[in-house]
């Protein structure tokens, strides 16, 4: 499926020969994104990789790990500085391990550490950003240094349907949504405290999702496949009058060590019939 994007890529690579990538602060969303940069490397791009120095600190120890598939890539990580706030130590400026009582802080000092972005991408002039949900700001600030920025959303195209057209339409316009197996019950509605809206409303959920959709240049990179979910591709393309191009999903290289047990795993698989076996990975 990433053979989708290699024509685009290539029309970029002319006059592009660095990317910066700026995944949020989730595994969940950092581990497609460090895929994604392995095939765009492979494709002779050098790229820049933005985050914290947790995160980053897990990073190069994937990349730095003997016979692995990253080795001799052009891939550079690029430190993102959050501001100090006493209750948010380096160690929790990562979702992984984070008290939940946390995440707003961590979403607040995300976003007031977008002050310092003009300064990384004047220093490192990337040709091409490609950025995730939850920094709306980085199109606008790439726009503003004439750099084309695109979103990869890594996360199921069936919810940004659902999320896209409750935000277009407004809560008393659900009913018009074409795909009745997609809803919220009310015990998750309750949950996530998602109110009703009215159509384009800043108070809607996910909204600063939904706005750095809007915010990308002409085109948004999916982490599925036509195959899974073709129908919920065209539907939003449709209405958010953009390019959609699936090029997942996109799994990082399993770092494996032996206190993992793989032995006793794979013993087990070894034993059942090929391709008789789902594996199913819940992210955060």
């Amino acid at each position: 499926n990433f053979s989708i994007i290699i024509p685009f890529m290539e029309r970029i690579k002319e006059n592009s020969p660095s990317i910066l990538l700026f995944p949020w602060l989730g595994f969940g969303h950092v581990n497609p994104y460090l895929a994604l940069a392995k095939k765009l490397s492979k494709m002779n791009f050098h790229i820049y990789f933005l985050s914290t120095s947790i995160i980053l600190k897990s990073i190069k120890e994937t990349l730095d790990k003997k016979n692995s598939s990253y080795n001799n890539l052009s891939i550079q990580l690029v430190e993102f500085h959050l501001p100090y706030l006493h209750e948010l130590p380096p160690h929790y400026h990562t979702t992984k391990h984070l008290p939940p009582h946390l995440n707003s802080t961590l979403i607040q000092a995300f976003q007031m550490a977008s002050s310092k972005f003009p300064s990384i991408i004047e220093t490192l002039k990337p040709n091409l950003i490609i950025y995730d949900g939850f920094q709306p700001w980085v199109a606008t600030m790439a726009s503003s240094c004439n750099i084309h920025a695109i979103m990869f959303y890594v996360s199921s195209t069936s919810g940004l349907a659902y999320l896209y057209h409750q935000f277009l339409h407004g809560t008393s316009n659900l009913a018009s949504f074409p795909f009745s197996s997609i809803y919220l019950h009310d015990y998750e509605i309750k949950k996530l405290d998602i109110q009703p809206i009215k159509p384009r409303d800043e108070k809607a959920f996910a909204y600063v999702v939904l706005k750095s959709f809007e915010q990308s240049h002409n085109i948004v990179l999916l982490n599925t496949c036509r195959e899974i979910e073709g129908k919920y591709i065209d539907y939003v393309s449709t209405i958010g009058k953009k390019e959609l191009i699936p090029i997942g999903p996109l799994i990082c290289e399993a770092t494996i060590g032996e206190e993992e047990n793989w032995g006793t795993i794979q013993s087990w698989l070894d034993k059942e019939d090929r391709l008789s076996c789902v594996y199913v990975s819940f992210g955060s």
